[in-house]
């Protein structure tokens, strides 16, 4: 079943993102898929009122959307979604689950849309057919007999908000929060980070704040195959004069230039629009240091204002009404030693300088980031220091400015606001007491990276997955497989078959559910659900395409199905009632989270989503002084490890070919990448350095000294416009390499984009 081309290809790509690339792609994938030409007309709905919101990323829907509102990797997404392709029983009689291992992650879920609930048989190592009824019996009994906190309920991240609202309720009220999802792996440095420096845990900034930006500072995304819905917004402000200063290791394609796919002239003469107007490659790790670059100059320059009676740089009235921790802050900015900033970033001390002229003139200023930040040691404090930036010129809470994380998965954000964390602080215990009768779970519960230890010391005894690729997604791959066999239970909640779906417990189950694009008939009637983008807007969404198979059941079903089984009869909730007819879910965390969901069912249809408020954006501090709070990083190096000769910082990449663990080719066209996902992409003098040849063969291994060996090989050596020092290979492949113990300090997001490696020639 190998699906790559014998003979990969290394070319350079020179085209923009966007233009006839992103439409040749879109070619490939669609005849590929075998979509229907009805399924395909729902492109047209896709992140539209009333349509569909898309199942890759949660990039704002604007209220006035394009004609075709979806971009290349949101129509892989359907497209990968409303494939013909099926997964049926039979294919499991000929399929063991240990050959299945030798497949790939492309041909594990290329192989289409599973069609059957699946009972794993450990005489035959194959999944059989089982009724609903007894997979519900056998995890409801199952779970009974486990104790509470030795359970795991995971959510992937593009469950719906009413699907999530009834997992972390049924989580509660069987006893434990131990309800870990996809933000523990990637954007949780921002819900620390952002709620102990402003109050609250996610970005002040809506999408119409990019109308009213003269500045964006841009650190650790990729747009061009992360969001690239936001190339539209960022092509508009540039349009209109906006500066775009852009913090990144890599060259990224969608940040340097765009061709807009939708506009016939553009397409027709192959005009370009700029993003970047300054890109400085920051050494992997090294953002802190350079914004406590652009802060010292910002310090000086305010100095030197004060002193001749000048107009002052930083917004001393702001800071004086609104901020906390301000002189233990510039004291550190004076201190900080120009050498020790250079070095750190891996930039020169005149480039920084430039960066901080264009922020210091700016009135408004966006602050955009991804994954660059947030998944380092000293994650948070990136996040913090960016506050700190924000904060020295009264960037939060005014139009056009602030904190702005763009979150990947559909409704990963959305998720956090209806229940679904383990922390007790971010749950709304008293208004569930107050609503369902019984005293909720007040101990912390289990993120991922102490999921995985429970998993791999034995400590947790059952895991249900809604959604994801858990096994794949987290770091040290092989022990975490190894161990998973131990799990009592295991049961997943999917749509395609995945590599975490190789690896059983001892009892194990795999549902297949609805996918959102499908419709959702119940008791009462076709269904809609919603989602909660990276602005922190609610939509509905509504499928109409027809199920893949006649026996999927949606998330909802799934949940209130195992609930009813699983927990004692509790008068303040009907379970079936709730799966006939999601409005009353709708109800039931309107009743929950007044305040951000005040007549939701009337609003979830609102052209670009209701805004479920911001109290930050408003200069309301929800902090313990009252007031935003500035913080001191107490390191310049992000990594969390130190340089020493032969030792490289490896950042785990995605291609433009996937979405998450999703592989959709291998085809990486903005990185000149064809036929491979086994490429080591390395800066020229570290490749003449290491005596390494283009094309060579190489082996990464882990530079931790704690009795695991971690080796990665078989990657083609490709020399790459990277800082010296630093390395790109691709997720998940990479993740083998990573410590579970590697991640950030507080918010235990892996700490993927800084591993210490050496390489194996």
């Amino acid at each position: 079943m190998k699906q790559r081309d014998d003979a990969p290809e290394i070319e350079p790509y020179d085209g923009p993102a966007g233009g006839w690339g992103s439409v040749r792609s879109l070619a490939d994938i669609l005849p590929r898929e075998r979509v229907s030409p009805s399924a395909l007309a729902e492109l047209a709905r896709q992140n539209k009122p009333d349509g569909f919101a898309c199942v890759s990323c949660a990039w704002s829907k604007p209220a006035n959307p394009l004609p075709f509102e979806f971009c290349e990797e949101g129509a892989k997404a359907t497209a990968w979604e409303l494939t013909s392709h099926r997964t049926t029983p039979e294919f499991f009689q000929k399929h063991s689950l240990s050959e299945l291992r030798g497949w790939t992650d492309y041909e594990l879920e290329q192989h289409g849309r599973l069609t059957h609930p699946l009972r794993y048989d450990p005489q035959t190592d194959r999944y059989v057919a089982v009724d609903w009824d007894e997979a519900f019996d056998a995890i409801a009994g199952t779970l009974k007999m486990i104790e509470p906190k030795a359970a795991v309920f995971y959510a992937s991240g593009r469950a719906s908000l009413e699907a999530s609202y009834m997992y972390a309720l049924m989580g509660r009220l069987y006893g434990h929060q131990n309800l870990p999802d996809s933000s523990n792996m990637c954007h949780e440095s921002t819900s620390v980070g952002l709620k102990q420096a402003i109050g609250e845990p996610v970005g002040t900034t809506q999408l119409e704040d990019f109308q009213h930006c003269d500045a964006i500072l841009f650190f650790g995304q990729n747009v061009g195959s992360n969001a690239p819905r936001m190339l539209h917004p960022l092509r508009d402000a540039r349009k209109r004069g906006v500066e775009i200063i852009v913090f990144n290791p890599l060259r990224e394609r969608g940040l340097e230039r765009f061709t807009d796919p939708q506009n016939p002239r553009e397409m027709i003469t192959r005009d370009e629009t700029q993003i970047a107007t300054q890109y400085h490659q920051v050494r992997a790790g090294g953002d802190i240091a350079a914004m406590m670059g652009m802060a010292k100059f910002l310090v000086e320059w305010d100095d030197a204002a004060k002193a001749s009676g000048e107009p002052r740089v930083l917004d001393q009235a702001f800071l004086d009404q609104h901020c906390h921790g301000v002189d233990a802050f510039i004291a550190a900015v004076r201190s900080a030693d120009w050498p020790a900033i250079e070095h750190e970033s891996g930039l020169e001390k005149w480039a920084i300088e430039q960066a901080a002229r264009v922020y210091a003139r700016s009135r408004a200023v966006l602050g955009i980031y991804g994954m660059g930040l947030t998944q380092h040691v000293k994650g948070v404090d990136n996040v913090r220091m960016l506050v700190n930036l924000l904060l020295l010129r009264g960037n939060i809470g005014k139009p056009g400015a602030g904190p702005t994380p763009v979150r990947g998965h559909s409704n990963v954000q959305g998720q956090r606001t209806v229940g679904i964390t383990e922390k007790t602080e971010l749950a709304p215990v008293d208004k569930l007491k107050e609503l369902y009768g019984f005293d909720p779970p007040t101990e912390k519960g289990l993120d991922t990276i102490e999921t995985c230890r429970g998993i791999v010391d034995g400590s947790v005894h059952a895991f249900i997955g809604l959604g994801g690729n858990f096994l794949r997604a987290v770091a040290d791959t092989g022990p975490m497989e190894a161990a998973w066999g131990k799990l009592r239970l295991s049961v997943q909640i999917a749509t395609k078959l995945n590599r975490n779906h190789l690896f059983p417990g001892q009892i194990t189950y795999l549902l297949p559910c609805l996918g959102r694009i499908e419709r959702d008939d119940q008791a009462s009637g076709p269904q809609a659900v919603s989602t909660e983008d990276s602005t922190s807007c609610i939509h509905g969404s509504r499928g109409r395409v027809d199920p893949a198979s006649p026996h999927l059941m949606s998330e909802p079903a799934i949940i209130g199905a195992i609930a009813k089984r699983l927990l004692p009869p509790n008068p303040a909730i009907d379970w079936d009632a709730w799966v006939a007819d999601y409005s009353k879910v709708r109800d039931a965390i309107e009743a929950t989270y007044p305040e951000k969901f005040r007549d939701y069912n009337k609003r979830m249809f609102q052209p670009g989503g209701f805004w479920k408020g911001n109290k930050a954006a408003e200069r309301i501090w929800q902090t313990e002084s009252g007031k935003a709070e500035f913080h001191v990083p107490d390191s310049l190096n992000a990594a969390g490890f130190d340089d020493d000769p032969g030792r490289f910082r490896l950042m785990t990449l995605r291609s433009n070919d996937q979405f998450n663990t999703t592989i959709y080719g291998y085809h990486d066209r903005f990185r000149g990448v064809k036929g491979t996902r086994e490429v080591l992409f390395i800066n020229r003098q570290d490749m003449a350095e290491q005596g390494l040849s283009e094309g060579q063969r190489v082996a990464l291994s882990t530079d931790v000294n704690d009795g695991v060996s971690r080796r990665l090989g078989g990657l083609i050596v490709v020399p790459y416009d990277i800082p010296r020092g630093c390395l790109g290979a691709y997720y998940p492949e990479a993740n083998v390499l990573i410590p579970i113990e590697h991640h950030a300090e507080q918010s235990h997001v892996l700490a993927a984009k800084s591993v210490p490696v050496r390489i194996v020639a």
